[in-house]
């Protein structure tokens, strides 16, 4: 994910052109060209209330003007609490509809964020130990080329310093369901990244292997952990976990779309199995849902402070995530333009990319677009637009 989809989940194909079949016949239906004006219309009432010169609201327009994104849409809360909504584009190209207000997307990585809590808060219950190893946990199952469960600890899982392969690398040419296990297996055909701890390299690997410690210390699937101890706790009314083979989204949301080439056709991507991104990236959310989980996480009220502050305990991950960043456990920290830092994650997988963030004093913002972005400038922008709403 480190190419096309820097703060997110490789998409079926990370590089250009693989997987390029299937996504050919997932995405049957080519939208073509848009014209300029129809890609640029005004979504919803709540973008219209804010008027034109709000510079969040510029920011959307910006992405769905300049980067060519289908839609935009976004949630902020102020320090006061307040919060407002916004939108840009269309949600459906085939039918024009417009984009539904604060409607749900796939997250991707923003799943990190949530499977660290549930490790993390095991380790407050004095379940996992941090620095125990893998084998520890799962004893036997992870081996390879240069690589051990023994020597790979649970905090390098969470902190992305364990040098396991990522497997997101390696999927093959089918869309279809996965289990877990092949995932893991996946990765393990392929030699150690690095010797654990001796760098820090981004791998979705990391956490496939978290999320089966999460499941064999429980005695329960991962998802409903997720249910249990974070979205029904904080009450995120509109984040779930698919369940296995659910390709669809289940309330309103604003189609997502995959595009093969600078110069094709848009894609109607937004049915798809998601679950070869499991532990990785499989939850879908709102932007104001993931709004009220950063800002909890950073309340103190999903983690004790011990944990919380190990969550907090950074490296430097500017490669991956930008001028600035830090990757904690399952957090990154990214200094705002205004001052400060804000806290969160990204998320990229097919058809959808969203940006959060979260600051001390209770701001929150989060930006989704309905195309994973493929080039620099464009998650720039994105980050940018977050940025936007933190500092305004």
């Amino acid at each position: 994910m480190h190419e096309q989809a820097r703060q997110g989940l490789r998409p079926p194909g990370r590089r250009q052109g693989t997987r390029r079949r299937t996504l050919q016949a997932v995405a049957a239906m080519a939208i073509g060209v848009m014209t300029l004006a129809a890609l640029t219309q005004p979504a919803s009432a709540s973008a219209a209330s804010t008027g034109q010169t709000d510079p969040v609201q510029q920011s959307l327009n910006a992405l769905v003007r300049d980067d060519g994104m289908p839609a935009a849409l976004a949630s902020v809360k102020n320090h006061d609490g307040r919060t407002r909504t916004y939108t840009a584009g269309l949600g459906d190209l085939a039918t024009h509809a417009p984009v539904p207000v604060d409607g749900q997307v796939r997250i991707g990585s923003n799943t990190k964020t949530f499977v660290a809590v549930v490790v993390l808060q095991l380790v407050g219950e004095g379940k996992i130990a941090l620095d125990a190893d893998i084998d520890t946990y799962l004893p036997g199952l992870v081996r390879g080329k240069g690589i051990d469960g023994r020597r790979i600890t649970v905090r390098q899982l969470l902190q992305q310093t364990s040098g396991l392969p990522n497997y997101t690398n390696y999927l093959g040419d089918d869309v279809r369901y996965y289990t877990p296990r092949e995932l893991l297996a996946t990765a393990l055909r392929h030699p150690a990244d690095f010797d654990p701890g001796e760098k820090w390299a981004y791998s979705n690997t990391n956490y496939i292997v978290a999320g089966l410690i999460v499941q064999k210390i429980t005695g329960r699937p991962l998802a409903k952990e997720i249910d249990r101890r974070i979205i029904k706790r904080v009450g995120l009314r509109h984040t779930y976990f698919p369940a296995p083979g659910d390709a669809s989204i289940r309330e309103p949301h604003p189609h997502g779309y995959y595009r093969e080439s600078a110069d094709g056709p848009l894609r109607d991507i937004t049915e798809i199995d998601p679950s070869w991104g499991w532990a990785a990236g499989q939850l879908i959310s709102t932007d104001s849902d993931l709004n009220r989980f950063f800002g909890a996480l950073l309340a103190g009220r999903l983690l004790p402070p011990a944990q919380l502050a190990q969550m907090r305990s950074t490296v430097p991950a500017e490669a991956t995530f930008g001028p600035g960043a830090r990757y904690g456990l399952g957090l990154v920290s990214r200094p705002l333009p205004c001052g400060g830092l804000s806290w969160g994650h990204g998320g990229s997988f097919p058809g959808y990319e969203t940006r959060s963030g979260a600051t001390d004093d209770g701001r929150a913002a989060s930006v989704a677009v309905t195309m994973q972005l493929t080039d620099e400038a464009s998650r720039r922008n994105l980050e940018r637009a977050v940025d936007t709403a933190l500092c305004r």
